[in-house]
Parts: C-alpha cells; structure tokens; sequence
C-alpha cells in the first residue's frame, strides 16, 4: 500500500514530469531538448535535481548519479545533462511506486505520522484549532528525533537527558541534514506549538495552525525519517 508521503511524492514528481512534457516510463533522449533554450534546459535540471534532493537521503545512490555529469564539467544547459537526470528522476518515482525506496521503519514512521497529521486536519477542519496545533507540532517533534537517530545525530545529553528538539534542530543544521532557514521555520512551529500546549490561544489563529499542518507534512516528505 501507498503511504500517504508517499503519494505525495508521486503527485509533485508527476507534476514535474507534467511540466517538462516527459512520461516517466519513456524518457526520450537527448534529442528531445535540443530545441529548448538554454534557460529551459536549465531549469529542467535544476528542478529535477532539487527533487531527486528532497526526496532522497544525502548519500543515496540516487544524488550521486544525478550529479555524475558535473563532475565532468557537463552544463546544466546541455541536452545530455537533461536527459541524464531525469532518467534518474524517472527511476527515482518507479522505487517510490514499487515501494522500494525506503526502509520498513521509514514505511511504518511515515505512515503513523501521516495519521496523526490527518488527525490534526480533521480537527482543525472541524474548528479545534488548539488540539490540532498540539498534535502537528509533536508529530514534527518526534520526526525531528528520528531524523537525528538516523542521521547520526546523538538525541542524548552526556548525562543522559533527552536533547530538546530546539538543540535536535540545531544539530541536524550542523550535521548537514537540512539548512538554517529549514532551521529558522521549524523554530517558528515548534514555537506555536509551545503556544498551543502551554495554552496561550490568542497567540495564533487557525489559519496559521492550517499552515503549520502543512508544514511538517512537506518538511517530513522532504527530510524522511
């Protein structure tokens, strides 16, 4: 079965190759875009390997084929860079389909996570903001935890106390998981969250806990655990 993630990857890979005017199942070769413009070319590039970023962990095996022609100096602008990466995209969205992408525990994380947060939707659909708050930002709490064990990235302090997620977040800046305005957003949930728990209401609305429930939906497809 599908994982609610990773139908969400299928949608926005689809829509990739939607834009790019390519069938996953039969990448055309490079041919095919040599009547683009440079910038076209370029884009389709650089899209595709910020995909191939977000959906993959650092050293997969589908980051280094992506970026195997640039190290030989090939433009980005270059028909046979197009179509060298989005064949790699292409057989990225297949392993996706099949299931094979990740590990079980990354299957079974995600899964649970995509309930919780189905169940903050709903709640938040239905007017109750506060709980629908609580429930996203501790999902994105215990993502960030798995996030640092499988990045090996220490969830303890010397003396043995759990690490708070604000220093798991910094950490995983430091181990090069994600960037400092990756850093910066989830400071600013994980802050609303505090707010909900800790019952200070007034303090946000609930389009923002809508915005906050999406938030961790796509930080957790772009950085899986």
């Amino acid at each position: 079965m599908t994982s609610a993630l990773d139908a969400a990857a299928l949608s926005s890979l689809d829509a990739y190759f939607g834009r790019a005017k390519v069938h996953p199942q039969n990448v055309p070769p490079y041919e095919a875009f040599e009547n683009n413009t440079a910038a076209e070319n370029t884009g389709l590039t650089t899209s595709a390997i910020a995909a191939i970023e977000r959906l993959t962990t650092k050293d997969s095996a589908y980051r280094r084929t992506a970026v195997e022609p640039f190290s030989n100096r090939w433009l980005a602008s270059d028909p046979s860079t197009v179509a060298h990466v989005i064949g790699v995209l292409a057989a990225l969205r297949a392993d996706i389909a099949a299931g094979d992408l990740r590990t079980v525990q990354e299957l079974v994380h995600a899964d649970v996570f995509a309930d919780f947060l189905e169940m903050g939707s709903e709640l938040h659909e239905k007017g109750y903001k506060d709980p629908a708050a609580v429930i996203a930002g501790s999902v994105l709490e215990e993502h960030v935890r798995k996030l640092a064990q499988k990045n090996n990235v220490d969830v303890e302090q010397p003396n043995g106390q759990p690490k708070k997620t604000d220093t798991l977040n910094a950490d995983l800046v430091k181990a090069g998981v994600y960037n400092k305005l990756e850093q910066k957003n989830l400071t600013a949930w994980l802050g609303l969250r505090n707010s909900a728990a800790h019952g200070k209401y007034d303090e946000y609305d609930a389009a923002q806990v809508g915005a906050l429930i999406a938030s961790v939906r796509e930080f957790m497809l772009r950085h899986s655990a």
